[in-house]
């Protein structure tokens, strides 16, 4: 886990061409246009989709733990540091905390420049239209962005991979892409995703159930100085089973307004976020991962005590 930090810290995203989730996203691409019907197709084979959509996910990632396992076991005579080492670094394309940050920075400083710059690079990091969308609901969003996200780029692949190795972090990553390109209620790139996509959105909210209050507690921990009481209230007021745990969490770790425009409003009497508000975000994600690396690196010298 230290190793795929500091590689991400330090290096970023791996090529396109060689990295895993671009081959999940292309595998997840291909097989939607199979179990999909296009939107304009008369309502039916409800079953049918559904079945298909389960089925091309259980294959999907079947592959990739097998894959994973696969490597995972192909290095189980070296030595343990080197096995650490590759590890590592194979961990690492599976969490996204540097890309992560550099977005959510890049939405303020493109905000300085002007509203429909802001609104323009926002669009790159969530799917709502944003076409009207004044400078403090663009930061909102950013701001949510960061904290749904943390969850699901950064605290569960790390959570899945201390619960199950490198086939752990790789099911979870697979089942959030699929989820992300296959998890809509209705017509998305001229196709009915209702039912096809039905087992791929219940199969994320599943795994990412324990992490995203894990993420919400630890931005609670290092954040809230009140507000525990109500914090599941508001955590609940989203669509989303998951997101509005780590949301909730920041909105009143920050003590802002987080908003989505006829959908729901967490901490509805906090501010308008401000410029310093994405700062504060940023740095209170960002103390999330240091205290993740922390814990990676005290249960290594527990266990290397344990050992000795």
């Amino acid at each position: 886990m230290v190793v795929a930090l500091v590689v991400d810290r330090c290096l970023g995203e791996p090529p396109m061409r060689w990295h895993p989730v671009v081959g999940m996203g292309r595998y997840l691409s291909f097989m939607g246009r199979h179990i999909a019907p296009e939107a304009d197709a008369p309502v039916s084979g409800h079953v049918r989709a559904f079945v298909s959509g389960a089925l091309a996910w259980c294959l999907g990632a079947a592959l990739v733990v097998l894959l994973a396992l696969g490597l995972t076991r192909l290095m189980a005579t070296w030595a343990w540091w080197l096995q650490a080492l590759a590890i590592g670094c194979l961990l690492k394309p599976l969490l996204a905390w540097r890309m992560l940050r550099d977005e959510v920075g890049a939405v303020e400083s493109a905000l300085v420049e002007s509203l429909a710059a802001g609104r323009e690079r926002l669009s790159w990091l969530v799917s709502r239209d944003v076409s009207q969308l004044d400078a403090s609901q663009v930061r909102e969003s950013a701001i949510e962005s960061l904290a749904e996200n943390l969850n699901d780029s950064v605290v569960a692949p790390l959570f899945w991979f201390a619960v199950a190795g490198l086939p752990g972090a790789a099911l979870y990553r697979f089942a959030n892409t699929a989820d992300a390109m296959w998890g809509y209620r209705g017509e998305r790139g001229g196709r009915d995703w209702t039912w096809a996509g039905k087992w791929a959105a219940r199969l994320d909210d599943a795994l990412s159930w324990l992490p995203a209050r894990l993420t919400g507690a630890l931005l609670g921990l290092l954040g809230l100085r009140r507000g525990w009481r109500v914090w599941p209230s508001h955590a609940c007021r989203t669509p989303s089973p998951n997101s509005g745990w780590p949301m909730a969490a920041m909105a009143l770790a920050l003590d802002v307004r987080l908003a989505k425009p006829g959908v729901y409003v967490l901490h509805g009497d906090g501010r308008l976020a401000q410029p310093a508000d994405t700062v504060r975000a940023l740095q209170l994600a960002g103390r999330v991962v240091l205290l993740l690396t922390a814990c990676a690196l005290l249960v290594t010298a527990w266990t290397w005590s344990a050992s000795s």
